[in-house]
């Protein structure tokens, strides 16, 4: 978790200045999550970075529980949601598997931009599996690296070999999405802009 910590707590002030690459594709992901949303929605987002996901559906919502494990990314998201005056909104510093909630507490888990950076990817999805109610959903953004063209494919063993910083996956969308049925997920909705871009899957328990 050091190692993780240390390269995203650097990174963290350049990270929030970064640009989105693609809003268009952003902006649908956000549009087909908020359909998804109730006022009464109980949300947890996990591996929320500086926030900006979390902060914008909070308002449709009854209440959004963010985590991370990176204190200087959470520092920034914290400054954030202050700034947007959004007061439905927590932040803890946690991995999934050391998030204290029970079984069947949310409504909708969110896992944007991080199951590739996952090592335990099949834990995780058997963790929010058991944390969402019954038919609740998952909703995730994945880089499929296994898909892409490759000049990207070769990024992911570099990542492996350097010491500090995180490892990408190699997976494909086909194992990905077989891992969500593995799980105990129904895909209700797989969304890919182009081969190169994240899959933006909505799973249902």
């Amino acid at each position: 978790m050091f190692k993780r910590s240390w390269f995203w707590d650097r990174l963290a002030k350049r990270y929030a200045r970064m640009p989105i690459p693609d809003q268009a594709s952003y902006e649908t992901k956000l549009e087909k999550t908020r359909a998804l949303l109730r006022p009464d929605s109980r949300v947890l987002e996990f591996g929320c970075g500086t926030g900006s996901t979390a902060i914008l559906h909070a308002p449709h919502v009854a209440l959004v529980h963010a985590i991370d494990y990176s204190p200087r990314m959470l520092e920034i998201a914290r400054e954030k949601a202050g700034a947007a005056g959004v007061t439905n909104l927590t932040f803890a510093q946690a991995t999934l598997a050391e998030l204290d909630s029970p079984a069947g507490s949310w409504d909708v888990i969110l896992g944007m931009s991080v199951l590739h950076l996952l090592p335990g990817r099949v834990q995780t999805l058997a963790r929010v599996h058991h944390l969402l109610k019954p038919g609740g959903v998952f909703i995730s953004s994945t880089i499929c690296i296994g898909d892409a063209s490759w000049p990207m494919r070769v990024l992911a063993p570099v990542f492996r070999a350097l010491p500090l910083l995180p490892s990408i996956s190699s997976l494909t969308l086909s194992q990905l999405k077989g891992e969500f049925e593995r799980a105990g997920f129904k895909i209700e909705d797989c969304w890919r802009p182009g081969v190169n871009k994240a899959a933006f899957i909505v799973a249902r328990k």
